[in-house]
């Protein structure tokens, strides 16, 4: 894994200078960067994160675990948002690829379902853990290609159903309005 590869598990800085009444109680908001196309031109166009199905993932790492032996609570943490499939440390993995925290792990935790992935990643970030301020990002790049064929096609079938059910809720709820007019 090169550079590019793990430039998406940095961490980018809150925006803190943003007005009052856009502010919420808690930092969430990221600063996006700007970058010119070219010196000449005075095109500017912005680069941020978004999460695509394919970036989404049942597995994550977590970064900022203070050094400390913590594996089994951080497992016990996370079992309770749901079924874990396996958690292990990979620091020395990690800290060949990206500069780390110093003092700190970084754990590879797979979950079985992606809810719960989501679920966890969205309650845990940012939280502190024994002292340390946790990190987590999404770790697609550990699925295997069948996974991420299962997850697609679950995608799929997911917003067909949606789509099925909204095309039914319209068409139950027109006689409805014809009858009370």
């Amino acid at each position: 894994m090169d550079s590019a590869t793990t430039d998406h598990h940095k961490q980018l800085q809150y925006c803190t200078t943003r007005l009052p009444y856009r502010q919420g109680r808690e930092l969430k908001a990221v600063k996006v960067r700007i970058q010119k196309l070219d010196s000449f031109a005075h095109n500017e166009w912005l680069v941020f994160q978004v999460y695509t199905v394919a970036s989404e993932s049942r597995y994550l790492l977590i970064f900022g675990v203070p050094k400390i032996n913590l594996q089994g609570n951080l497992k016990t943490k996370l079992q309770c948002f749901g079924k874990l499939q396996s958690c292990a440390c990979i620091t020395p993995e990690m800290a060949a690829k990206m500069e780390l925290e110093a003092f700190t792990d970084v754990f590879a935790v797979q979950f079985e379902r992606l809810e719960v992935a989501r679920r966890a990643k969205r309650q845990l970030d940012a939280k502190q853990f024994y002292g340390g301020t946790l990190h987590i990002s999404y770790a697609p790049e550990r699925e295997t290609l069948q996974e991420l064929r299962e997850k697609l096609m679950k995608r799929s079938q997911e917003v067909a159903n949606r789509t099925r059910r909204n095309r039914t809720d319209q068409t139950d709820s027109t006689p409805a309005k014809k009858r009370m007019k």
